[in-house]
């Protein structure tokens, strides 16, 4: 179906919503986003926008001399430089533990559990927030702390993504610092291939006795995991069945977090056909 196409005139009419202005803007911005993920020629951009060719070529070329658009030949427009230098900015804007801590706080009133914010520093997971919960059960891994990756679940979430190779190294490693740890390879990479399908990770007593947890991988704009956060608590309010929508629960926050982090599920399906074609050589 053909989208309608608004007529040049209409960037200088105020519809009551702003002024022409401000809808120049929009309509800019529209074609910023509508090139996003590859370049268009103008007769298609002007159609997926819903423009005259005339309108879309006067606000592309205001664009392209900003340096917000580029003109490709043989291709059309693209995104263009200025855009890259803003997302660097932005992305050093973003502090994890800032744009995190009201998600965090949120999924600990919810739970009534205590809520970790971790990222991976080396061979082991970094504890960079808490929230206690209300629960009068005390967990005690604070601010600061190094853990294990193999038998956290905020640790394994952090690695979540890793290739058998490079999750058989982080187990062997950690195995040399603590040979006791309850489950062989073979079992461990089991879970974690079960894990990385479900888009979760979970701590079943294997870093503290009586302690379970669950957790979920944070991402950036790029698809890369940056960040993990867990809900944590005494087994005997973490049964089976709660488990399963815990699981729910820590997800969407870590997807709203990853969201406020510029992160989209349209990369993650992207970097997922790219990491499968990079395997399958």
């Amino acid at each position: 179906m053909e989208s309608p196409v608004r007529d040049e005139q209409d960037d200088f009419k105020d519809d009551g919503r702003g002024m022409p202005g401000s809808q120049t803007l929009t309509r800019g911005l529209e074609l910023i986003a509508a090139v996003a993920h590859r370049p268009l020629p103008l007769a298609e951009l002007a159609e997926q926008v819903g423009l005259t060719r005339s309108t879309v070529h006067r606000l592309a070329s205001a664009l392209v001399e900003h340096r917000y658009l580029k003109l490709n030949r043989g291709s059309g427009y693209s995104l263009g430089p200025r855009l890259l230098e803003l997302g660097y900015l932005a992305s050093r804007q973003a502090n994890l533990p800032r744009i995190a801590r009201d998600h965090l706080e949120q999924l600990a009133a919810q739970t009534l559990d205590t809520v970790y914010l971790g990222v991976l520093d080396g061979s082991r997971a970094l504890y960079l927030d808490k929230i206690p919960g209300s629960r009068r059960v005390e967990v005690s891994a604070g601010v600061g702390e190094r853990l294990p990756l193999r038998s956290t679940g905020l640790g394994k979430a952090l690695i979540l993504d890793g290739d058998e190779k490079a999750l058989r190294r982080h187990y062997e490693h950690e195995a040399r610092l603590d040979p006791g740890y309850g489950l062989t390879l073979d079992v461990w990479l089991d879970h974690m291939r079960r894990y990385a399908v479900g888009g979760y990770a979970l701590d079943l007593e294997e870093n503290g006795d009586h302690i379970r947890c669950v957790a979920a991988p944070i991402r950036d704009v790029t698809g890369e995991i940056c960040g993990a956060l867990s809900v944590a608590t005494a087994a005997q309010y973490m049964d089976d069945r709660r488990i399963e929508g815990l699981i729910v629960e820590v997800k969407a926050t870590a997807g709203a977090i990853s969201g406020e982090l510029g992160y989209s599920p349209r990369v993650e399906r992207t970097r997922s056909k790219v990491l499968k074609g990079r395997r399958g050589r």
